[in-house]
């Protein structure tokens, strides 16, 4: 039934194109090195929060569900030749010089979790990075690092990893286990909010993980933890969010100030995979800004819906672009932003662009 649907709107060559994709990383790319770095890479220290198990046994975070949060930290070397948007990978030996690579990791305790995030001299700041479907820890990891560096803020990068399967084919698994996630994502935000002021915390959501970062908004603001939102300037990108939950989730969540972000296109093909799988239920993500009801409800909801259209996606199915776009967020949030609700428009070189086409962003670094 699912492929005869898929033919029918033409996105089975598109599903077919994604599986045979090349060879994902493997848990080898986790191995600390000891090569020297070399003079140009840049390290980062990225502090995990996730509701993956530990194999005790490796040492390793897999894809079963942990009874509770988990907390390590992993400091990371970017190469010299590092590409803003990319990933450099390992292929085979790690090398500081060429490719990502892990220099230390550790496991930490909840108190030391807290400790390494609370906010210093030179780490007011933070972002808290949380992935999407089909993505496995590693990927989730070298992503959070890769824009840690793009963006070229101070500050403590936070990964919030879910136990995504990281299969095509464990769509519904995986939207069990974010569900199963609420509760610890939204321990993990009080826990970054303490000692932090207004607009001191982006908050960064993709696809699958919108939908988690929604729906832990909406627990906050239900369970009296209005101060924790107040802290927080969020972004959804690509969300893989019906319409109509989200119309309920912003109900409950409110009105934020900043207002909350949504990064939508309309030639996102993951998503408009996602709708078929829901019965052809539109998804946020796919949400087009010139629709005169998507300008009337940004306003209505106080959200900035932007459209991503024009960026290059280096992924084939224009579901990642939000990766290029790390520095322009950055910098927005670190700035004040957009403060408008309403609906924009990203051009081709990351300048966001409101009717009647005023500038009020900044070029994307390195573009």
């Amino acid at each position: 039934m699912l492929v005869r649907t898929l033919l029918r709107h033409g996105l089975l060559a598109a599903l077919l194109a994604l599986a045979a994709c090349a060879s994902r990383p493997g848990a080898e790319v986790l191995g600390s090195v000891s090569t020297p770095v070399p003079a140009g890479a840049k390290v980062v220290t990225v502090y995990v929060a996730t509701t993956r198990a530990l194999d005790p046994a490796t040492g390793l975070f897999t894809n079963r569900r942990a009874p509770r949060t988990n907390f390590a930290e992993y400091t990371i070397s970017v190469p010299p030749n590092h590409v803003s948007g990319q990933i450099e990978w390992p292929d085979g030996n790690p090398d500081p010089a060429r490719s990502f690579v892990v220099l230390r990791q550790r496991p930490l305790s909840s108190a030391e979790f807290q400790a390494r995030i609370a906010p210093g001299a030179s780490k007011r700041r933070t972002g808290v990075f949380i992935h999407g479907f089909n993505v496995n820890f590693q990927e989730a990891l070298f992503q959070r690092a890769q824009m840690s560096v793009d963006a070229g803020v101070i500050g403590v990068p936070v990964l919030f990893a879910w136990p995504s399967a990281g299969s095509l084919t464990k769509y519904v698994g995986d939207k069990d286990a974010v569900t199963a996630s609420r509760d610890s994502l939204a321990e993990v935000l009080e826990m970054v909010a303490r000692g932090r002021q207004k607009g001191e915390i982006l908050v960064l959501g993709h696809s699958m993980g919108g939908w988690l970062t929604a729906e832990t908004l909406r627990q906050l603001r239900l369970t009296g933890h209005g101060d924790v939102l107040g802290k927080l300037e969020v972004v959804l990108a690509d969300p893989d969010v019906d319409v109509d939950v989200f119309r309920s989730q912003l109900a409950v969540i409110g009105k934020l100030q900043p207002p909350l972000s949504v990064l939508v296109a309309r030639d996102d093909v993951a998503l408009r995979i996602s709708s078929v799988v829901a019965g052809d239920r539109q998804r946020v993500g796919n949400l087009d800004v010139n629709d005169p009801r998507v300008q009337a409800a940004a306003h209505q909801y106080g959200v900035k819906v932007i459209d991503t259209t024009n960026i290059s996606s280096g992924d084939g199915i224009n579901h990642s672009r939000f990766a290029k776009l790390s520095a322009t967020l950055a910098r927005q949030a670190e700035h004040g932003g957009v403060q408008n609700a309403g609906a924009f428009v990203f051009n081709s070189v990351g300048t966001v662009v409101s009717s009647p086409f005023k500038l009020v962003g900044h070029a994307i670094g390195g573009e």
